[in-house]
């Protein structure tokens, strides 16, 4: 399975990105995004199932929006409100059963 990642880059504080992963195949259980920033652990964004269940961490409530479209087998991140701390490496990953996959991940950086 790969996962293609795309729509990061430059934004100024208090901007909008939407992220994009696209799976080469349907029917995983769940996808989430994760980040990393610099000298930082990876950590949890936002999840959602195949039924639509969202789980977002608390820094993510109220500013990103997570969706899946089936059809198009893909994933997306709405992030709003952008602050300088939200500035990571994304990674998508996408779990199928017990089997987990990562994409090649995809650059946000916040700044003025």
């Amino acid at each position: 399975v790969q996962l293609q990642a795309s729509g990061g880059g430059l934004v100024q504080p208090g901007g909008f990105l939407r992220l994009a992963c696209t799976l080469s195949r349907g029917g995983f259980s769940a996808m989430g995004w994760y980040r990393q920033a610099p000298g930082k652990q990876r950590e949890l964004v936002a999840r959602i199932t195949s039924g639509g269940a969202t789980d977002y961490a608390d820094s993510a409530k109220g500013r990103f929006t997570i969706s899946r479209d089936i059809r198009k087998k893909t994933v997306y991140l709405q992030m709003n409100n952008l602050k300088p701390e939200d500035t990571a490496v994304y990674h998508c990953n996408a779990g199928f059963g017990h089997v987990n996959y990562w994409g090649q991940g995809t650059k946000v950086t916040v700044s003025s």
